[in-house]
């Protein structure tokens, strides 16, 4: 794989043929738009094919699969145009494997509210080893709030993925409730019920495992926060369930604030079999302009992370969406409108401007100026700020990575996945 950054004059077909690859491909492959637009400051992944195939009449990704000793997941993944379906055209060529090795294996999950589009979800779910449809939460007694949650694991079943059942705090009104986190972890009777109505749900619903979400819980909760989890692990491992749980990126014991005291690293880290580290939202729909996910923030959550947890129980949470900020920016008015990678690069092309990189920050960002005259500055990601990050799975040796999420569509996030990793199964 080869990051390409376009310049000035330069166009797919010209791009195409400095590498030496398709241009119809490389268009297909990165989602670039039927009038061909391009961005100054705009990635290209190119992918270098080593073994390609002729599609004849009759045959099937099954029978080809078999034929080359390789797996349909696999073609669906060097194949990102076949968008996760078995449609096959006669003369279409077929990647059958790429140039180039991989930083090894890694296990690769997902979280998709049950709204996502089929067509998208269908195209993702190939590059997943897991499915976390968003999200189950918890009334004052315990039960379990419904979530529709078919169609989701229907997909997963289909294309190979495990589907995981994700709990969080959400109350009836759809909020993240602090209070009823707290009722759980104090609430004997509350805790008892969550327990038995969540074993019934994996079991019903064909859950490979669970993935605990309470956010803002004070200092005062960590040991039971810690404890419930212990206990929810012993109970699930007896009857052949996993158990994750996700944790505010700190950066020290002592951090403070709301979102941070609850999640005891060493204790959770002991009392579970893996975490999700949310190592992004420094840039958010309320804060100031900035990187979603700045690198040199990522590092020291993963710098102290790993002081504190097992490396092997680590997944990096990676963002796969950007924010759009009106200026000037006024703390407690200004809201930015979270956006898809794509769509940034969209405006980018709308708007005739080059997109900016921060060195630092390993985030691209431009600005532009809407038609009602309002300044704009868009921070994003794109193959480049990916790799970085998930070049970090390798670095510090960790499991793998999280994806928040999966419902904004960016072709460059699952090709450089691929490109820097086997996917787990």
């Amino acid at each position: 794989m080869t990051i390409h950054v376009v310049k000035s004059g330069e166009t797919v077909t010209s791009i195409a043929a400095q590498y030496g690859v398709e241009a119809r491909r490389l268009a297909a492959d990165n989602d670039v738009g039927a009038d061909g637009a391009l961005a100054v400051g705009q990635t290209l992944v190119v992918r270098f094919p080593e073994r390609v195939h002729v599609i004849r009449p009759g045959e099937t990704l099954f029978s080809l699969a078999a034929a080359y000793g390789t797996t349909v997941r696999r073609l669906w993944q060097n194949n990102w145009p076949l968008g996760g379906g078995t449609d096959l055209r006669s003369g279409e060529t077929l990647v059958i494997s790429y140039f180039g090795q991989t930083l090894g294996s890694a296990l690769f999950s997902g979280y998709a509210y049950p709204y996502i589009g089929e067509n998208l979800l269908a195209a993702e779910l190939p590059y997943l080893s897991y499915l976390a449809p968003f999200t189950y939460g918890i009334t004052a007694s315990g039960d379990l709030l419904p979530l529709a949650d078919d169609a989701l694991l229907s997909a997963a079943r289909q294309r190979g993925v495990r589907p995981v059942m994700h709990l969080s705090t959400l109350t009836e009104d759809g909020q993240f409730d602090t209070e009823r986190g707290a009722l759980v972890l104090t609430d004997e009777a509350v805790q008892d019920q969550l327990i038995a109505e969540i074993q019934q749900t994996l079991r019903l619903r064909g859950y490979a495992g669970l993935d605990v979400d309470f956010e803002y819980l004070p200092g005062s909760l960590a040991s039971a926060y810690a404890a419930f989890l212990s206990r929810l692990h012993r109970l699930l491992n007896s009857q052949g369930f996993f158990l994750w749980a996700a944790l505010a990126p700190k950066t020290s014991a002592q951090q403070r604030g709301l979102l941070y005291e609850g999640h005891d690293y060493a204790a959770v880290g002991a009392a579970v079999d893996a975490v999700l580290l949310m190592t992004y939202e420094w840039g958010y729909t309320a804060g100031p302009p900035m990187a979603v996910a700045p690198l040199p923030n990522v590092r020291q959550v993963l710098d102290y992370a790993v002081t504190e947890i097992p490396r092997s129980k680590l997944l990096l949470g990676v963002s796969n969406y950007g924010y759009d900020w009106p200026l000037p920016f006024v703390r407690g008015e200004t809201r930015a409108q979270s956006i898809s990678n794509q769509r940034a690069i969209e405006l980018a092309i709308q708007y005739r401007i080059a997109i900016q990189y921060d060195e630092t920050a390993q985030s691209p960002f431009f600005y532009y100026t809407g038609e009602s005259g309002t300044v704009h500055a868009v921070w994003f990601e794109d193959a480049r700020s990916l790799a970085a990050k998930l070049e970090l799975i390798a670095e510090y040796g960790l499991k793998g990575a999280g994806f928040w999420n999966l419902m904004r569509p960016f072709s460059q996030t699952w090709l450089t996945t691929a490109s820097l990793y086997d996917i787990a199964d």
